[in-house]
């Protein structure tokens, strides 16, 4: 069922790391979700906010953009990354909400790195999340990338035999040096952006517009 101009605003926000990061700004905007938004034994996934004209949706970080893309959700809060390997031309990025700072790497093995040179490698096979954007890197670089498909787990597929690299996101590295790897080449650093539906901003302007004003006013007061 699509919605219509008198239906509540739907914020989707992703789970995990990023939700945590994000939060404060979102309060800060003068959105309160919920009780149960905050009670980690609640299956809920679509909160009301004491704001009558705007919900909530917590979904994964990847369906954020599919959620907005497709118009589920007027506005939501994505990284970078999952723009990039999406693409949607249906979604607009205008604000960089200086949080969820990681990066997107390809690592390898430890014991390769001795004998291993990236500006040599002809071919290649990956697993990861991003076989889009990972395409895209080496293509542009005159690489053959086979790209596996992997949701998660990705630090096990070159010690599994699957792969002998990997493209993942990064943040301290920890999780790639407990499983023996190392990065080698980074793709794009990460952050994570307010995202807006492009019809919604047409069909319901002054709403959406002044939710993209009060995230950009409460970025700016951040770092200031």
């Amino acid at each position: 069922m699509l919605m219509t101009a008198n239906d509540p605003l739907v914020l989707a926000l992703p789970k995990g790391r990023i939700l945590k990061e994000v939060m404060p700004l979102v309060r800060a905007a003068g959105i309160e979700p919920e009780a149960a938004f905050d009670d980690p034994a609640s299956r809920q996934l679509r909160f009301a906010t004491a704001l009558p004209g705007l919900e909530i949706i917590r979904v994964r970080s990847f369906d954020v953009a599919t959620f907005v893309a497709f118009g589920a959700a007027h506005l939501g809060v994505a990284g970078n990354d999952v723009l990039m390997e999406f693409d949607y031309p249906e979604i607009y990025a205008p604000l960089d909400l200086d949080v969820g700072h990681c990066r997107l790497s390809v690592a390898e093995p430890a014991e390769m790195i001795a004998e291993d040179d990236p500006a040599r490698w002809s071919h290649v096979r990956v697993a990861t999340k991003y076989p889009r954007v990972t395409w895209e890197h080496f293509a542009a670089r005159g690489v053959q990338a086979e790209c596996i498909k992997l949701n998660g787990a990705m630090e096990l597929a070159p010690s599994l035999g699957l792969c002998s690299r990997i493209v993942d996101l990064v943040s301290t590295g920890a999780t790639l040096e407990a499983n023996g790897l190392v990065e080698v080449e980074k793709i794009a650093e990460v952050t994570s952006r307010l995202v807006v539906n492009r019809a919604a901003l047409k069909t319901r302007s002054e709403e959406v517009g002044a939710w993209m004003d009060e995230f950009r006013s409460v970025v700016d007061a951040a770092a200031a």
